[in-house]
């Protein structure tokens, strides 16, 4: 059996992120399509996995673990492969500074800017023009913040990129231009760069599939 079974849909954010996270520690993991369209992420089987009937969810068969939240999956998963945590703890707790800071206007004004632009959901005007601004926004201040550095927290590529990059690249979906931020363009350009690197295209299966 192999090891990590992630559920999930591709079109997720969310569960991109994890997934990215496995190819680019070169873990095998077995993935499990959710089919949300057909409400299968609130049937009983689900819920009892995630009882916010979310994806993604990560079930760790060895250590019979299941999580939810892919900011704590992606904290577990450095742990369980050592790497992408940091160098120490200060490193590690400023990562989830930035993975919280990622969870307010950034992923609130890409996600759904994006949600928008592809049908998934309509928004009032007023608040698809609150979404967006949120989302230029939050880009303005990490474009600001990536001027003097290439990556989030140190000297190397943590969660905290892995995390923020699983945002922003969903920009170009929510036809949001990143031309106007140099410095993000850079930094992904790094993270994109790393060995075992996969797109938002190509890092999930449409369907359910095994390692």
């Amino acid at each position: 059996m192999t090891r990590y079974k992630l559920h999930g849909i591709f079109a997720s954010g969310p569960t991109y992120k994890v997934g990215l996270m496995l190819h680019l520690t070169g873990t095998l993991f077995d993935y499990e399509h959710v089919d949300l369209r057909s409400g299968a992420h609130k049937a009983d089987a689900f819920l009892a996995k995630n009882r916010y009937g979310q994806v993604p969810v990560l079930d760790d068969h060895e250590k019979d673990i299941c999580l939810c939240q892919s900011s704590v999956i992606l904290d577990y998963l450095a742990d369980e492969t050592g790497q992408f945590g940091g160098k120490d703890r200060a490193e590690r707790l400023r990562a989830r500074e930035w993975q919280l800071w990622g969870a307010g206007q950034l992923s609130t004004g890409i996600y759904r800017t994006r949600a928008l632009k592809l049908g998934f959901f309509t928004f009032p005007e007023q608040v698809a023009e609150a979404n967006l601004n949120a989302a230029t926004g939050a880009l303005k201040e990490l474009n600001g913040l990536l001027e003097d550095r290439d990556w989030l927290v140190g000297r190397g590529a943590t969660i905290a990129d892995l995390d923020i990059y699983g945002i922003v690249a969903y920009a170009p979906q929510a036809q949001i231009d990143l031309a106007a931020y140099p410095h993000v363009r850079r930094w992904m350009g790094r993270v994109e760069a790393l060995s075992g690197f996969k797109n938002v295209d190509n890092a999930l299966p449409k369907e359910s599939k095994a390692a």
